[in-house]
């Protein structure tokens, strides 16, 4: 009996409490035919919402995404493959299918009559604004008596996983004096004329060991200059995400965060294309894709990493090791303190390739959130050691990030080698 109330809808409830109010004047006037009107008006819904509980769906229905894997802002079908199999209530059926709001609003469809044992097809499109691992469903049916006065849900299908990867943009170029230029062929080349002892050259710096001095560089530039062994190139790269929350501003599809997924994405999409081994990593060194159980030569695993990747929660980065293995780093920042990008840099091998995209947060927050470090100190912390940086704001594009970045790595890597003798 509880479960019927629950079912009954205004109307219904409306009904219920006018049957009593009548009861109880006509127990008071003494009326008998008041009496069996009450009597009528309340019965009337009670065996509507009891009818509605007990209504057999000869209905069966099955859901299809195509793609099951999506891109953000792109556009995705759900069909619904209905079949009946019985009589249909006699008030119809409201369908309605359950869809997370970042997919669009939910689908409803009006069912009054199906061909019995023919299949027939219902179509809605999804357009997703956030990245994730997103559940569509379950499909539920709303049955409902023929006067409006109980309605109940019942489940047709459950649910269906939609995997909604950060949007990639095209990028074109690659970081020059590195070891990811590409022949004509597309294929990865080592570096011109390097070895398992070659070398760079830099200006000394307090601290450095003496007998590393090159002293015909010192001679050419009338300042001294130290050798530093690099490690010989591996052909790999890794990309550093730092996906901290407290490194981030702006919230939703727009937030420094979101901007900072697809640009890693887009790097390492990028570089694959190239042939290039690529192994994507987040700020506390844990390996997202990239590992020795793929490869790193999976776009779906990068991409599916990324789209169920969530903001971590520390506030400063962490590892206290090398993030690129002894690799070229390509790291994607977000605001960062003096302090971690001494960390960035203290472990870090000399003469090891390093580049960094520093996010200009603050442009993101619209002066709504708490000011984060300015990325000037950053930049100038990792330009310091070696590092090619650029500074990524929102109104550049990716592309042009991604040119900036390429040029300063070609204009560090060029002011190094041409001292090598």
């Amino acid at each position: 009996m509880r479960t019927a109330l629950s079912g009954l809808t205004t109307r219904g409830r409306c009904l219920l409490a006018a049957g009593f109010a009548a009861g109880v004047c006509a127990a008071v006037l003494n009326e008998r035919d008041l009496l069996r009107v009450a009597a009528f008006v309340i019965a009337l819904p009670l065996l509507a919402a009891w009818l509605a509980t007990r209504a057999r769906v000869g209905l069966h229905a099955a859901r299809f995404l195509a793609p099951s894997r999506v891109p953000v802002g792109a556009a995705a079908e759900v069909k619904l493959d209905l079949r009946s199999t019985g009589r249909l209530p006699t008030g119809g059926l409201m369908l309605e299918d359950t869809v997370p709001y970042a997919l669009g609003a939910r689908p409803r469809f009006l069912v009054e009559r199906l061909p019995r044992n023919t299949p027939t097809s219902l179509r809605y499109p999804l357009k997703p604004v956030m990245r994730g691992i997103q559940q569509v469903g379950p499909l539920m049916a709303r049955i409902t008596d023929p006067f409006g006065l109980a309605e109940f849900d019942r489940e047709l299908a459950g649910r269906s996983r939609l995997v909604v990867v950060p949007r990639v943009v095209r990028l074109s170029g690659l970081p020059g004096g590195s070891g990811m230029g590409a022949g004509d062929d597309g294929s990865v080349r080592l570096r011109a004329g390097q070895g398992e002892d070659d070398a760079v050259v830099r200006p000394y710096r307090q601290g450095d060991d003496l007998r590393k001095v090159h002293w015909r560089s010192t001679a050419r530039r009338d300042e001294l200059m130290v050798r530093v062994e690099e490690r010989p190139w591996r052909g790999g790269t890794t990309v550093l995400l730092d996906h901290r929350v407290y490194a981030h501003r702006g919230s939703g599809p727009t937030a420094s965060l979101e901007w900072a997924i697809s640009f890693a994405a887009s790097i390492c999409l990028h570089l694959h294309h190239f042939g290039h081994q690529v192994r994507l990593v987040s700020e506390d060194g844990r390996v997202l894709a990239g590992g020795s159980s793929d490869g790193g030569h999976s776009d779906h695993v990068v991409l599916d990493s990324l789209a169920a990747l969530q903001g971590s929660h520390r506030r400063e980065l962490s590892g206290g090791m090398d993030p690129g293995a002894g690799q070229e780093v390509i790291a994607v920042l977000g605001g960062l303190s003096p302090a971690s990008a001494e960390e960035l840099v203290r472990y870090r091998p000399r003469g090891t390739r390093s580049l960094a995209v520093l996010l200009d947060v603050n442009a993101w927050s619209g002066g709504t959130d708490a000011a984060a470090p300015e990325p000037e100190d950053a930049r100038r912390l990792l330009g310091g050691a070696g590092w090619g940086v650029a500074i990524a704001k929102p109104s550049a594009s990716m592309q042009q990030v991604w040119q900036e970045l390429c040029a300063s790595a070609g204009s560090r890597g060029s002011s190094f080698r041409s001292e090598v003798g």
